[in-house]
């Protein structure tokens, strides 16, 4: 697939997560200092939207039951094994592009 526009940056401001559309499909970004990471919006654990939760520097935390996850990484923030997927993002002046693959 290509890079394709899911929204602007004021969407995401430094410190957040949300949730944008990317080719119909629902994608966690978050921004992390400035850096946009996008990821599956879809917790592992019961499917939580990952979109809705709060981000504390670079993890974020389900709103469902609390797992944690790297944004930038994927990682699961407990232990090893478990992540959940990311994507290619690319900031073209104010505006966010996602490759969901």
């Amino acid at each position: 697939m290509a890079f394709i526009r899911a929204g602007k940056t004021n969407a995401v401001p430094p410190g957040t997560v949300s949730e944008l559309e990317v080719d119909g499909t629902i994608v966690a970004v978050a921004n992390v200092d400035g850096k946009i990471s996008a990821f599956n919006n879809v917790c592992p654990h019961e499917g939580g939207p990952l979109g809705q939760g709060d981000l504390d520097g670079k993890i974020v935390t389900c709103p469902w039951h609390g797992w944690q996850f790297d944004v930038c990484s994927g990682a699961l923030a407990q232990s090893s094994g478990t992540t959940i997927e990311t994507y290619p993002v690319e900031v073209r002046g104010e505006d966010i592009y996602i490759d969901i693959g």
